[in-house]
Parts: C-alpha cells; sequence; structure tokens
C-alpha cells in the first residue's frame, strides 16, 4: 500500500510539473483596439510601447497586437468590441462612453478638475482605481489609466471669443463633460474622430475644436485656419484608459497578470513625459514660426459662467447616479486636500519665478 501511495504522489508530482511547464512554455496573443490612427503621436505610443513591454518582459510568452482605428474602422466602439470580445483590449478615452453609461465619465477629467499628479494620486493612492474597476464591472471589463496629456488647451476659434454672446450658436468639437458645458452655454457641441478633425474646420462644418496642445495640435495644422488659441480650463488632466476583458485576463497566469499590469503602469506615465516634452519643444516652434497665432483667455465673464454651467450640471447628472456623486465626491475631496500642497509646491514656486 506504502508503494503504491508513493508511486502515486510521484506520478501527481511529475504531472504538476509538466503542467507547469506547459502553462509556461503556451503563448498568449492578444489584439487590442485603439480609437487612433497609426500615425497619432504620443495617444498611439501607449499601447505599442506597452504591447512592446509585454513581449519583452515575457521573453515572448505574451504578445498583444496593436489594430489602429484606420485598421478596425471604429474609433469610437472600443469598449463595445472589448466587452463583446472581439478584442481583448482597447485604448481610447472613458469619456467617450458617458452617452453609454455616465457612471465612466470622470476617469478621463472633469473640467475644473484635478492636475495630472494630483489626479493619478487619486487613482493609485485615494481610492481612484477601485472606483473605476467598480464603474466598469457592469461591462465585464477592466479599466486602467493609459497615459495623461496634463492641462489641455481650451481649444481653436475662428474667431475671438469676447463675451457668451459669441459663444451661442457657435459649431464647435468638444467632447467630455466640457460639452455638456458648452452647450448649456448655446453652442452647438460635437465629437469627430481625430482624423476628420482638420477637414472639417477647413470645410467649415465647425467654427472651433479643442484637441490636446500645442505638441499634438502642430501637427493637425489648426493653427493655418483657426488662429485664436485659448487656454484651457476643460480638460485639466485627460487620461486616456486601457480596456481589459475581464475574461481573457482571467485565463492569464499569474506572472503574465502582473507583467501586464506593469507594462500599462510603465508606458501610461511615459506618454504623460513624452507628451510634456512635444509640447514644450512644439510651442517653441509655434511661436516663432507661427506668429500669427494669438494666445487669449477667455474673458473672465465667460469662464464665471463656465464654471457656473458645471456646477449646474453636476448636481443635475449626480442626483439619479449613485455610483457617479461617489466618484465625483471622492474626487472633490481629493482634489481639496492635493490642491493645498500643490499651492505651496508649484504655484507660490511659479509665482515666484517666472
Amino acid at each position: 500500500m506504502l508503494k503504491t501511495t508513493t508511486k502515486l504522489l510521484v506520478t501527481t508530482a511529475l504531472l504538476a510539473g509538466l503542467a507547469t511547464t506547459a502553462n509556461a512554455a503556451k503563448t498568449y496573443k492578444w489584439k487590442l483596439a485603439t480609437t487612433w490612427g497609426s500615425t497619432l503621436t504620443p495617444f498611439i505610443d501607449s499601447p505599442n510601447n506597452m504591447a512592446k513591454l509585454v513581449e519583452e518582459m515575457s521573453d515572448g510568452q505574451f504578445k498583444i497586437r496593436v489594430d489602429a482605428a484606420n485598421k478596425h474602422k471604429a474609433a469610437f466602439g472600443i469598449l463595445d468590441m472589448v466587452k463583446g470580445g472581439q478584442y481583448d483590449m482597447g485604448h481610447s478615452a472613458s469619456y467617450y462612453w458617458k452617452g453609454k453609461d455616465i457612471d465612466t465619465l470622470p476617469f478621463t477629467t472633469m473640467p475644473f478638475g484635478m492636475t495630472a499628479p494630483e489626479q493619478y494620486a487619486w487613482f493609485y493612492y485615494g481610492g481612484g482605481l477601485e472606483l473605476m474597476q467598480k464603474a466598469y464591472k457592469k461591462h465585464k471589463v477592466l479599466s486602467f489609466p493609459g497615459g495623461n496629456t496634463g492641462n489641455q488647451m481650451g481649444g481653436w476659434f475662428r474667431k475671438e471669443i469676447k463675451s457668451l454672446d459669441d459663444l451661442k450658436g457657435l459649431k464647435m468639437r468638444i467632447p467630455g463633460f466640457a460639452g455638456e458645458v458648452m452647450a448649456k452655454l448655446g453652442v452647438q457641441v460635437t465629437n469627430i474622430a481625430p482624423g476628420e478633425l482638420y477637414t472639417s474646420l477647413e470645410r467649415s462644418t465647425i467654427d472651433a475644436l479643442e484637441w490636446v496642445g500645442p505638441g499634438m495640435d502642430i501637427k493637425m495644422g489648426f493653427h493655418k485656419i483657426a488662429p485664436y488659441y485659448y487656454t484651457g480650463w476643460h480638460e485639466p488632466a485627460t487620461e486616456l484608459q486601457f480596456l481589459v476583458n475581464k475574461k481573457s485576463y482571467n485565463k492569464l497566469p499569474k506572472h503574465l497578470q502582473q507583467i501586464l499590469l506593469t507594462a500599462m503602469k510603465v508606458s501610461s506615465y511615459d506618454m504623460y513625459i513624452q507628451n510634456y516634452h512635444m509640447s514644450s519643444e512644439a510651442w517653441s516652434t509655434m511661436t516663432s514660426e507661427f506668429p500669427n497665432i494669438k494666445i487669449k483667455t477667455f474673458p473672465k465673464p465667460v469662464m464665471d459662467a463656465m464654471k457656473k454651467a458645471n456646477k449646474e450640471l453636476l448636481v443635475e447628472k449626480a442626483k439619479d447616479h449613485p455610483l457617479l456623486k461617489e466618484v465625483l465626491d471622492s474626487q472633490a475631496a481629493y482634489q481639496k486636500k492635493a490642491r493645498e500642497w500643490t499651492k505651496m509646491s508649484d504655484y507660490l514656486y511659479l509665482k515666484d519665478n517666472l
């Protein structure tokens, strides 16, 4: 009996070892769909760099193919494709789904909200990441930070905005909650895929648009059509997102899950750094080569009206959406606390050294 038991234990151990070896040798191949075109740097760089890191850190065991929007032809269909399993992953922006699920809205950025360092701190140490998983649980996907642009510019306008009357009837591309704020002030708001922005502005389909900042805007050529460049208010910390099909994720061995999480985090922060560098370089070029660009800040009455509309809309939206309210309350509380340090560390330093 003892010999039989010993043989069984040895056999079980051998089978377990073979299973472990087989699991280690198995190659996992995923597909990722992005909202961005194949040349839209640095947005497309974040998923590309993530996929490269995953393959290198897993020694080729885990490979992710990145499909740009010009391949799958569904720039704003990323959530549905990942949710449905056509793609294992996606790279997009959470506020694109506000019409489908308003609870997902705040995870990109909010008007007059946190700066990028404040928001990253909220995500990773202030409960933001847990709230994001809670919001996406109903879609059976996981969501993670996917790269930040920092404070975005307020947009390119054909004509100067001198008063609230200049906003009434203005046709503008501006997504997210900021679009609703602008609509409340009389703007005709639309959301247009990145690849169609220049043509829409050129053909007067729209009168104004916001995109990102100098680093990305200079390549788009908006300054050739709309010379008034306004400073930001609406997207102080625009965080892109990685979406992960939960079923696909759960099939990964633990070590590959950890590799994926690490690669997403590294590539996301790298995009933030890259975009900051790009904007610094581009702004230097724009000021010297394109003197026609006129930097403007929205007049105080316009800014005050934006803030008022924003507050009213927040109360209105949160009233019927308890999870949205929970997220907004969490962001507001964290922003209030973190902003005191931001003032002391960044604002007062800049104020005294400019």
